[in-house]
């Protein structure tokens, strides 16, 4: 009889066998996506940008304090979706945001 709590998986950067949940775990709390600050983003969120960014491809920049609002997670989680008023399928790095 074998249960959730009995599967082991093995690790390659330890080199050991670890219970599947405490993995599971570690993988979910690795792909939260963090702002500037540390504080956790999730979908539909409202960021505002810590510096000014030249937008390669528009020809503009976007200035800080500039606030994007309805943010979509991507599956890097040092990236963003997002859409300004003049700028349509724009990422951005989360380093340059804060959450609003």
């Amino acid at each position: 009889m074998s249960s959730d709590d009995d599967d082991y998986v093995y690790d390659d950067v330890t080199g050991e066998w670890r219970p599947a949940a405490e993995l599971a775990a570690e993988a979910a709390a690795m792909s939260e996506v963090r702002d500037a600050s540390g504080t956790v983003l999730a979908d539909g969120d409202a960021v505002v940008l810590v510096k000014d960014l030249k937008v390669k491809g528009a020809g503009q920049t976007l200035k800080q304090g500039t606030v994007i609002r309805a943010i979509r997670l991507t599956d890097n989680p040092e990236e963003i979706d997002c859409r300004h008023d003049t700028i349509k399928g724009l990422v951005l790095r989360t380093e340059f945001v804060r959450k609003r």
